[in-house]
């Protein structure tokens, strides 16, 4: 099992959390994204910059996970591409999708997208918390206790 970041939208903190999961469960982590990411020297962390263009981050993250690696991503469609290979999906807050809740999130994706594109101003997510770190630290660590 391995750990996939989609990492052009991955908060830097969140980011933090992996890079010490991966020393200390001696995990493979690999960050993908567009831009540079800088990544401490381990063994067990590699960043992988893709070039620029919608989805390209997620189309690799797509083709090179195996079943039951973990992917963190806030990305709806890409955790259920995930998913739908046979994939975990964890967001920077915690939750852990599903085949039960991703379809969900999807049908609540598409609804907020069509709000925006017919003018209604819906607006971003809250910016991360403290308790949104702890959730996810949280969820990771018992999401690798259960995967060993």
């Amino acid at each position: 099992m391995q750990i996939w970041v989609d990492a052009d939208a991955c908060p830097n903190v969140i980011k933090e959390i992996l890079f010490r999961a991966a020393e200390r469960r001696q995990i493979s982590l690999t960050l993908v994204a567009n831009q540079p990411v800088g990544t401490p020297r381990s063994p067990y962390i590699r960043a992988i910059q893709v070039s620029a263009g919608f989805d390209v981050a997620d189309n690799q993250i797509v083709r090179d996970l195996q079943p039951d690696d973990l992917v963190v991503t806030a990305d709806i469609p890409l955790a259920a591409a995930v998913i739908e290979k046979g994939g975990h999906a964890l967001n920077p807050r915690g939750e852990l999708y599903t085949r039960d809740t991703i379809r969900d999130r999807l049908v609540m994706r598409d609804f907020m997208e069509t709000l925006r594109s017919s003018g209604v101003m819906t607006g971003g997510p809250a910016p991360l918390a403290q308790s949104d770190r702890k959730a996810f630290a949280d969820a990771l660590d018992r999401f690798l206790a259960k995967a060993r």
